[in-house]
Formats: structure tokens, sequence, C-alpha cells
């Protein structure tokens, strides 16, 4: 399908490279990605792919908007307070860009739903925040060969990492994280410099277009970890754990 004229306005920096082009920037149009928590990671992940020009984006987050939120979940608005995170992050959506289509799941990732609600989507980009929700994502992904981007941040740094545990010498989450560890605090009980997120989620953003369009190199098999207080980043190696039950045939 030809470009619009809006489209070809709209999406004219993307076309301009020799990377991307009007069949990149279709590529763009017709994925469809599920993004998990539309908070800290979810809200910079989905405002930068609807502006990308994704076609679909799933959302699903079953909380509603809290004051406290809006010191880094910038999809929400102190008007939205109450309302439900889903609900609020379509009507900013739908001010970036009202091509995307938005698919809402108001409701808890649970085993009962994962597999029919991942299963309509091509990439899973992950920002929830406990343990319990990305073994789970993990192992659908697993299932259905969906490639996983997963954020995760902490007081003044973040992870990254696409996982891809399918294939025979790519690691899954759970190579990472076998099980659920101990002493781990939620931002509510440690804290979170807000603009960590927006920098994390960013950069999620970036690996998921990546995905989309096969461009340079992705995280798979590697974790980026970000520390916001040294101004640094590094990636180390991430093998596929022979032992793990999950991604091992």
């Amino acid at each position: 399908m030809a470009l619009t004229d809006d489209q070809l306005e709209r999406y004219a920096r993307h076309i301009i490279l020799k990377e991307v082009g009007g069949p990149g920037q279709q590529k763009l149009m017709a994925a469809k990605v599920l993004v998990i928590g539309a908070g800290g990671l979810g809200s910079p992940l989905l405002m930068y792919l609807a502006a990308a020009g994704v076609g679909t984006l799933g959302i699903i987050d079953d909380d509603t908007v809290a004051l406290s939120n809006l010191q880094r979940q910038i999809i929400h608005q102190t008007i939205a307070i109450g309302t439900a995170k889903t609900d609020s992050a379509m009507n900013t959506l739908r001010t970036v860009n009202p091509e995307t289509n938005v698919v809402l799941h108001t409701e808890r990732l649970e085993e009962g739903n994962a597999e029919e609600i991942i299963s309509q989507y091509d990439i899973v980009a992950d920002g929830c925040d406990n343990f319990t929700t990305r073994f789970l994502v993990n192992d659908i992904c697993l299932k259905l060969k969906k490639p996983l981007v997963s954020g995760a941040l902490s007081q003044f740094d973040g992870q990254l990492a696409t996982f891809k545990g399918y294939e025979a010498d790519l690691p899954c989450y759970r190579c990472l994280v076998p099980d659920h560890p101990s002493g781990v605090l939620s931002c509510a009980e440690a804290g979170i410099l807000g603009a960590v997120a927006g920098v994390v989620g960013t950069m999620q953003a970036v690996e998921v277009l990546k995905e989309i369009l096969g461009l340079g190199d992705n995280l798979a098999g590697r974790l980026l970890i970000y520390d916001s207080l040294s101004t640094t980043s590094r990636k180390i190696k991430l093998p596929k754990d022979p032992g793990c039950k999950h991604c091992n045939p």
C-alpha cells in the first residue's frame, strides 16, 4: 500500500534514511507490538512507537493513574488521576499519532489470558515491575516464538535486553533470572530518579524499532546496563544456560 501525502510528510525523517525508506516505514505501519505496563518504561516506549508509526500498539495494565506516578510516567497527565492507565495512555497516544491503532487490555496479565493476548502481536516489550509477570511473559514468548524486549529499572540505573530463547544459541529471561530474587525493593519502596525511566524506556523503543526493521545489532544474548550517576553504559554477554528447563528442549 502506497503512503499518503500526509504519511510521507509525517514520517519524512524516517523515509530519507536509506536504512528505512518507504518500505521500512510500511513495515512499521504493519507491525503489532504489545507493551506490558503503561508505567515508567511503558510511557516513553509507547509514545515513541506511536510517533514512529507502529500500526498497532497493544497496552496491558490493570492499574489506575496515581499522583505519585506523574514524576516519571509521562504518558499520564494530572487530569487523568484515578482513571485506568490504559485509557489515559490511549488518550495521549491519540494526540501523538491518530493513525496508530491502540488496543486496550485493561486487565492483569495472568496464566489464563497471557497466551491468547500475546499471540495477537509480533513483538512483546515488557516494562512491568514484578518478577511473576516477567517469568510468565518469558515463558509464553518462548512457547509462541515471539521476540521479547525487556527493560528494568532501579533507583539510578536500568537494564535492557532482547530475549529469543527459542533460538538454539540464545538465552531466555530465565537464563538471567532463574527464580524470584530476594531483597529486591519496588520503586515505591526504594525510590527512582524519574528521568532514568525515560532514558531506558526510549532505548527500549529503539530496540523494538530495530527488531521490526531488521536494523543493526540487537541485544539478543547481551545485557545493557545503564548507570545514570556515572553517565555510563556497558554491555555484558548473556550465555544460554544449558541447565535452563524453560528454553532448552
